[in-house]
């Protein structure tokens, strides 16, 4: 992979972070902490950063915007959103979201509603316990959209977004609360 394309995707998570507006403190303390984060590590962007890198993922909405498609994540043992790891053809976050969601889904057309929902930050397996800085968007799948369960999943199902599975954590449930807002807004 070139430089450039390497800093592409790296100046576009920056330029994606800068412009976005957060809800809370919180998050715009953790949306800080990931423009530190990219102003430190020149690879930030990918799974080889060891203290941590940029992940991107998306609560998947139908159409009604009243369901959200959950994975059975083989390795967490839990129900969560769609995404994962930038790779190295990805030229954006919403490239990245977009391509993971589509991988897992295996729904074509999927819409990505505009900028980031919210962020999270948490520790993971890669490299013996480095962290995920995730980048957390709405998408919207088409209407009558039939999904398709990937050797990436345990399961894969949809769920009212007022009754997510005990498996799942709080942070799937603030992403679907988000979601369900941003889908107001712009649906």
């Amino acid at each position: 992979m070139t430089a450039e394309v390497r800093a592409a995707l790296h100046d576009d998570a920056v330029r994606v972070l800068s412009g976005w507006h957060p809800y809370d403190d919180g998050q715009d303390a953790l949306r800080q902490e990931f423009l530190t984060h990219l102003a430190t590590h020149a690879d930030g962007m990918w799974r080889e950063c060891v203290p941590g890198h940029l992940t991107a993922s998306a609560a998947v909405l139908d159409s009604s915007g009243e369901r959200v498609l959950l994975t059975l994540h083989p390795k967490a043992k839990m129900w969560l959103q769609l995404g994962g790891h930038c790779e190295h053809g990805d030229d954006s976050l919403a490239g990245a979201v977009l391509r993971e969601a589509e991988e897992e889904s295996g729904i074509e057309g999927l819409r990505l509603l505009p900028g980031p929902v919210r962020v999270d930050r948490h520790r993971v397996w890669c490299h013996g316990g480095s962290y995920h800085l995730d980048v957390q968007y709405a998408a919207v799948a088409p209407a009558g959209a039939q999904e398709k369960i990937s050797d990436e999943s345990d399961d894969l199902r949809w769920f009212a977004l007022d009754a997510i599975p005990d498996l799942a954590d709080d942070v799937l449930r603030s992403l679907a609360t988000a979601s369900r807002e941003v889908f107001a807004r712009h649906a």
